[in-house]
C-alpha cells in the first residue's frame, strides 16, 4: 500500500509539471493540431541588435539580423520558427561624375565670357604701352589666342544652336536676315556670349593688322589699336585716316 501511494503521488507530480511548464525546445516535424485557450504562447525573439546600418567598402547593408518565433500547443509540443531577415545592399559608387548640366550651365558660359574678355586684354596693352618690343612683336605674330577664341566661340555655338537658328537667321523669303529675327535669336544668353567671343576674335584680328601695318609705314597705331578694342570699326576708320594724313605730310 505504502509503495502503490508513493507510485501514485509521483504521477500526479508528473502531470501538474506538465501542465504548469511548457517544454524547451522539443523541435517536431509535424504541424501543431490546434492551441488550447489561455496555454498557448506566443512569443518573439529577436537577436539583438535586430537591425544593423554599415557601409563597408562602398556598400551599405541594411536590416541583418532574425526573427525567432516560438509557438507551443497542448497536442503538439513546442517549436521554434526562426524567419531570417533579407540583407539588403545598397551599394553606393564613389567616385568623380562629370555632369552635363556642369559642361553648359550658366555659370560655365559666365565663365567662359570672362576668360575671354580677360584673355584679350594683354595683348591690347602690349600694343598700346609698348607697341616696339621684341615680346610685343612676337606674340602679334602668333596664333595662339585666335585658336583660343575660335574653340571658344565653337563651344558657345554648338550650345546656343537650336533647331530654329537657321530659320532666324535667314527668316525672308530671299533667304536674308531679317531684324526681328536676329533680335530673337540674340535673346538668349549663351547666344549672346557666343556673339561677343566672336567680336573679340575679330577685333583682336584687325588690331593686329593695324598695328603691324604702322610698324611697316612707321605710322602711329595707338589710338587706332585702343578703338579696336570695342569699336573696331572706328578704329580701323582712324587709322586709314592717320595713314593718309602721314603720307601727304
Amino acid at each position: 500500500m505504502v509503495v502503490a501511494g508513493i507510485f501514485i503521488f509521483a504521477h500526479s507530480m508528473a502531470i501538474s509539471s506538465c501542465l504548469c511548464h511548457p517544454l524547451v525546445l522539443p523541435l517536431k516535424d509535424k504541424q501543431p493540431i490546434g492551441t488550447w485557450g489561455n496555454v498557448g504562447v506566443d512569443q518573439r525573439l529577436t537577436s539583438a541588435p535586430r537591425s544593423m546600418n554599415a557601409e563597408t567598402f562602398g556598400r551599405q547593408i541594411t536590416g541583418v539580423g532574425t526573427d525567432l518565433q516560438s509557438e507551443w500547443s497542448f497536442l503538439g509540443g513546442s517549436r521554434v520558427i526562426i524567419r531570417p531577415q533579407v540583407t539588403k545592399f545598397i551599394r553606393h559608387q564613389k567616385g568623380f561624375h562629370i555632369h552635363a548640366s556642369w559642361l553648359s550651365g550658366p555659370q560655365l558660359v559666365s565663365t567662359v565670357f570672362t576668360l575671354g574678355t580677360a584673355g584679350v586684354l594683354p595683348f591690347y596693352a602690349l600694343m598700346v604701352f609698348a607697341p616696339k618690343a621684341e615680346l610685343t612683336k612676337k606674340s602679334m605674330e602668333s596664333s595662339i589666342p585666335y585658336v583660343v577664341l575660335g574653340v571658344l566661340y565653337a563651344y558657345l555655338l554648338y550650345l546656343s544652336w537650336t533647331p530654329d537658328t537657321i530659320r532666324l537667321m535667314f527668316a525672308s523669303k530671299y533667304w536674308l536676315p531679317e531684324l526681328p529675327g536676329i533680335a530673337k535669336m540674340f535673346s538668349s544668353e549663351i547666344t549672346l556670349a557666343s556673339a561677343w567671343i566672336h567680336l573679340l576674335a575679330v577685333d583682336l584680328f584687325a588690331a593686329r593688322h593695324v598695328f603691324q601695318d604702322g610698324l611697316q609705314n612707321q605710322i602711329e597705331t595707338r589710338h587706332s589699336v585702343s578703338l579696336c578694342l570695342l569699336f573696331c570699326p572706328i578704329g580701323i576708320l582712324t587709322h586709314v585716316i592717320t595713314k593718309a594724313l602721314t603720307k601727304s605730310s
